[in-house]
């Protein structure tokens, strides 16, 4: 059975958690293989709409088993409230499971994010300020805090205490901040450890019966290339791989299990905090027409994003360190209006023109311009329209540019936030996909 890799080409926000949920309908598995609490997957079911940070998106369905992989870093107390909002709404979540590998967030990884921030001043990530990046430290430092550490009283007890005497020197001596307490960290964990205990599985196991037994498996990832730790737009970045290799890395499975490639990309760029971002655009009235049309704002700070125009650039980057199979292109509807869409084919860096994505983005220093094209817009509302031959002419121009430019076909296009606005582009693809 096919297995289904979904993956962000920009800088998130692309709309991820929609696709995802549609794609979930005709699983077996969805697995969430690496960050953390830090980015968010909207859902909107009809009238219901919902924030997933942790959760895999595929817990709509009954039927799917979701499992938060050993490359995500969790956050025990906002994934309880996670759980609970999700049974609020009349939502079972009986079939989500927790990887005994994955690393813990503590308090004491959300008030260090939060220090270093301040100290970067202007030169600061902007981060969520929720340690996920310090958590990531632990891990790699192998101080970390895992789930089966949780579950353990007495390795928790002793782990914890290293930890938190450790970083108390930090906040204390570096900071000149108030010490975290010990104590109040380990009552708290200790009823996170009760309230997750009968769901932390040994899910590379799990995952791999599932595979001999040819169940249908979809891994989500969060954020998306751009803010790759290794590939992204460095140091503003996220602290985990975002990439489809990283559905190896973050669930324990080999390159050979995954086949179908899945990248989604707006129709245009959005960017929530720091760092360089070539398309951005300036002019306020189309900024704020685009930002409000398609409620630019973060799913978990509530910023607003940064809105520009489709760098085709750097999602051709995206796509080749990806291996993407098949691409989706969402929010076209929040283009429709616009008298002309730009679309930016190259750079220019330091006076010479340049077909690639550079590891030095560096926007003064390089002095890195964009070259745009410009392309016609459409004024009609193509929100209600399911067919794509139903879509004005130079809106399927549009697509048809950025299908030439990449060398791949799009075979699906959203139109809208609610899980029915879709256009099947490409009928053989979606086939493949669901088989």
């Amino acid at each position: 059975m096919p297995s289904n890799v979904i993956v962000g080409l920009q800088w998130g926000d692309e709309g991820k958690g929609k696709i995802t949920d549609l794609l979930s309908k005709n699983s077996d598995y969805v697995i969430r293989y690496q960050g953390g609490n830090n980015s968010g997957h909207s859902i909107h079911i009809k009238n219901c709409s919902f924030i997933l940070h942790l959760v895999p998106s595929g817990i709509i369905y009954p039927h799917v088993q979701c499992i938060i992989g050993p490359g995500v870093v969790i956050d025990p107390k906002s994934l309880m409230i996670e759980f609970k909002k999700l049974e609020s709404i009349g939502i079972d979540i009986s079939q989500i499971f927790i990887s005994k590998r994955a690393h813990i967030t503590m308090p004491y990884h959300g008030v260090l994010d939060q220090y270093k921030e301040w100290s970067l001043g202007k030169q600061s990530i902007g981060t969520t300020h929720c340690g996920v990046g310090p958590t990531y430290e632990d891990k790699v430092s192998r101080t970390g805090i895992r789930m089966l550490d949780l579950l353990d009283k007495n390795k928790f007890y002793n782990k914890l205490k290293y930890n938190v005497e450790f970083k108390n020197l930090i906040i204390t001596k570096i900071y000149k901040q108030s010490p975290v307490s010990f104590k109040s960290i380990y009552d708290e964990y200790i009823e996170y450890a009760k309230y997750f205990e009968n769901r932390v599985i040994d899910s590379v196991s799990t995952i791999h019966q599932a595979f001999q037994k040819k169940k249908k498996i979809l891994f989500e990832g969060a954020q998306a290339l751009l803010l790759d730790i290794d590939y992204g737009t460095y140091p503003y970045v996220t602290t985990s791989s975002t990439t489809t290799g990283g559905a190896c890395v973050g669930s324990g499975v080999p390159p050979s299990f995954l086949e179908n490639f899945i990248g989604i990309s707006k129709a245009y760029c959005t960017r929530v905090g720091n760092g360089p971002f070539p398309t951005e655009i300036l002019d306020s009235h189309v900024l704020e027409m685009i930002r409000k049309k398609g409620n630019e704002y973060g799913s978990t700070t509530n910023r607003p994003r940064r809105c520009g125009w489709l760098d085709l650039i750097a999602l051709k980057y995206s796509c080749m360190i990806n291996g993407i199979t098949h691409l989706i292109i969402t929010k076209l509807d929040v283009l429709s209006g616009l008298d002309f869409i730009q679309i930016c084919i190259h750079y220019k860096m330091n006076e010479k023109f340049i077909y690639y994505f550079p590891a030095n983005i560096d926007l003064e220093k390089n002095k890195l311009k964009c070259i745009f094209i410009k392309l016609p817009g459409w004024k009609q509302n193509i929100s209600h329209i399911n067919d794509y031959d139903q879509l004005p002419k130079n809106c399927k121009n549009y697509i048809k540019f950025i299908e030439s430019y990449l060398n791949l076909k799009c075979f699906l296009i959203s139109v809208g936030s609610e899980r029915d606005q879709n256009i099947i582009k490409d009928q053989s693809s979606f086939i493949k996909i669901f088989s």
